[in-house]
């Protein structure tokens, strides 16, 4: 497989930066991390209007690996994330973030796997899809998969996922209002695109707020899944947030050998059942 130097890949990181800052696509806002260092960009992505999410301002952080696009980024929220494809710590399991490499025990086929075409733009809408139409087939959150199956069997009537969920949103607008952002709520909102001249000026596309890396630990608490009662009264019971339509991106399969991506990224299986084995039903 060619490889690129960090020159080449740190002049397209540049370049994506920049055209999604002058072309801002609906659904998220990326800002570097740090203005010296283009290979950690903060990500605020915002709930899809219709879906348990609307409203939610989620904040993550890629980092990119010196050979990108050879080689894919990692994604990992920052806020609290109850979703059958994230892990507990934050990391996403989605297949295109997996490497290019023949892995017949992952269950993915390599044209669901990272590829050179792939950019910052198709992770992140991969990702807000991902949102609603979780992959509950091999689940990064176990605990997330069987309440979310749990909630869209019953047709909504099992609360136990979305009032996690709304709780969490609520939480993230707290966020927002910290970081002067105004989250967008309706369709209408959601897809209008800024113009070039405006995007740069936007507050949103560069509020977010610095992340503090000594809560990687402890990331999760243990109160979701028991304290379910404070939700809105008024919540809608009748929200299909996952549909009968499946993804075939074969987003969220659970990836084996994820050491292979170093520390940063993805975490180690034997770590992560060690989370969430709480066995599937």
């Amino acid at each position: 497989m060619a490889h690129c130097s960090p020159a080449s890949a740190i002049r397209a990181l540049q370049l994506e930066l920049k055209k999604l800052n002058d072309e801002p696509v609906e659904g998220f806002r990326v800002r570097l991390f740090n203005d010296s260092h283009i290979f950690e960009w903060e990500v605020a992505l915002f709930g899809p209007p219709g879906t348990l999410y609307e409203g939610g301002y989620f904040k993550a952080i890629m980092r990119f690996p010196t050979d990108y696009p050879y080689s894919p980024p990692s994604v990992r929220f920052l806020c609290k994330m109850f979703h059958p494809n994230v892990y507990e710590n934050g990391f996403v399991c989605i297949s295109i973030l997996h490497p290019p490499i023949d892995d017949p025990q992952s269950g993915e086929l390599p044209s669901e796997r990272w590829n050179p075409t792939q950019n910052v733009r198709t992770i992140l809408l991969s990702i807000i899809s991902l949102l609603n139409e979780p992959n509950t087939a091999s689940p990064a959150n176990v605990d997330a998969s069987v309440a979310f199956r749990k909630w869209k069997d019953s047709k909504g009537k099992n609360k136990d996922y979305e009032n996690i969920v709304r709780k969490q949103v609520r939480a993230t607008r707290l966020e927002a209002e910290k970081d002067n952002v105004t989250v967008p709520t309706t369709l209408q909102e959601y897809c209008v695109r800024p113009t070039a001249s405006s995007s740069c000026q936007d507050p949103s596309s560069s509020a977010l707020t610095s992340y503090d890396h000594s809560n990687d630990v402890d990331f999760y608490d243990d109160d979701y899944l028991d304290n379910n009662d404070d939700d809105d009264d008024g919540e809608d019971d009748d929200e299909d947030v996952g549909g009968d339509h499946r993804d075939d991106s074969g987003v969220g399969e659970r990836r084996r050998g994820a050491a292979h991506y170093g520390e940063d990224v993805c975490p180690r299986d034997d770590e992560c059942e060690g989370d969430s084995g709480h066995g599937d039903s």
